[in-house]
């Protein structure tokens, strides 16, 4: 069991427990045999075991919350409801209650995670749990990306997508340590400026002292931001100066 389901497990209560563990179970029963794919070495060095920060879980459980309402407009657990009829796994079905069955957001979105790590599933189930899912949901996936076999290419449209939205929670979930990994450094570059942007901490930006260090593009890139922001009488944000030092501070050796 991981540090992640032992946490949580410990918040809920025993029924959402005995939930959880059949969930998990229907989930590694669907999993696909090991397959490594072609990765790049990187950053992206997080254990499977490792994360408990990551998805924090709440030490309260709190009223469970209502189903999300997808981008569609219709409860996602109804839509899977139709769609289990036509083969949707179980497990994906689990996937979409447990926002009704864990405690709180928090919890949700950490089971989520773990189900999303116990299946594994394709390109294909990933692409329509995103594109069909509520927020909640959809950064789940987003969170989950460094532990599914997807090639670098499936998971960085999904960051891109979500760095397109104007959901700051999305945007938090797109930087995490997939981003870090695989993220060229044009794309990565301008996901520090939309955190800046949208007013997302940049202490979400995985790698942020490793990939900003030296970088003079990106100095280049937060110094017109701050003029801009001088200009139009706006605060600069105090995460900018200290991305600003990281870029112009010299690589080490």
């Amino acid at each position: 069991m991981s540090v992640i389901q032992e946490e949580l497990s410990a918040c809920l209560g025993s029924e959402a427990a005995a939930w959880l563990d059949d969930a998990l179970a229907d989930a590694r029963a669907a999993a696909p045999p090991h397959q490594d794919l072609a990765e790049p070495p990187g950053r992206d060095t997080a254990s499977p075991d490792q994360g408990t920060a990551e998805f924090p879980v709440s030490d309260t459980a709190s009223p469970a919350a209502p189903a999300s309402e997808s981008r569609a407009g219709t409860t996602v657990p109804a839509a899977r409801g139709a769609a289990s009829r036509r083969g949707v796994p179980p497990w994906e079905l689990r996937f979409a209650a447990a926002g009704r069955v864990c405690a709180g957001p928090e919890a949700a979105e950490a089971a989520r995670v773990l189900l999303l790590r116990a299946a594994r599933p394709d390109a294909a189930a990933v692409a329509r749990l995103y594109d069909h899912g509520s927020g909640a949901e959809r950064r789940a996936v987003l969170l989950a990306l460094p532990h599914l076999p997807l090639t670098p290419g499936q998971g960085v449209a999904l960051v891109e997508d979500a760095l397109r939205a104007n959901d700051t929670r999305l945007v938090a979930a797109a930087v995490g340590p997939y981003a870090a990994a695989h993220l060229s450094a044009h794309a990565w570059r301008h996901a520090v400026l939309k955190c800046l942007f949208t007013q997302v901490p940049l202490a979400a930006v995985a790698g942020l002292a490793d990939r900003a260090r030296g970088d003079g593009e990106l100095a280049r890139m937060l110094a017109d931001f701050a003029a801009e922001r001088t200009a139009a009488a706006r605060p600069v944000p105090d995460d900018l100066h200290h991305a600003l030092a990281l870029a112009l501070a010299a690589k080490e050796a």
